[in-house]
């Protein structure tokens, strides 16, 4: 796998970042480091049941409350708070109106993980 170079030169604004996306559940970088990728993306109404077969997921929750549906029950933190999907977990994130979240993960990941559709989405570059 090539580890792409490290982005954010300088300091970025997470709130300026996320008034920039051009759309919902479009995943863009705000930074990149070692072979893992911090990305912002507009959360509106769940999303798919998917796994990543190949790396964890961190969600950092800036407001609101993403719950995190899993299989064996759902967890829900709130504003800033983090949580971990463990890779291979199947898992759907809901979020609240107006929730804002940081995923991590590792570069290359789909955001749809194994579970592909019309909500895939190549990851994006900040304007």
């Amino acid at each position: 796998m090539e580890i792409p170079e490290t982005r954010a030169p300088g300091p970025c604004n997470v709130e300026e970042a996320l008034t920039q996306l051009p759309g919902p559940w479009q995943p863009h970088r705000l930074a990149s480091l070692n072979d893992h990728e911090v990305k912002v993306v507009s959360l509106p109404g769940e999303f798919v049941w998917h796994t990543h077969p190949g790396t964890d997921e961190l969600f950092h929750v800036i407001q609101g409350e993403v719950t995190i549906q899993r299989r064996d029950g759902n967890v829900v933190p709130g504003p800033q708070e983090v949580f971990v999907v463990p890779r291979g977990v199947e898992h759907c994130p809901v979020p609240t109106e107006g929730a804002q979240a940081i995923p991590i993960e590792r570069a290359g990941a789909i955001n749809t993980g194994d579970a592909g559709g019309d909500l895939t989405s190549p990851l994006r570059e900040l304007p």
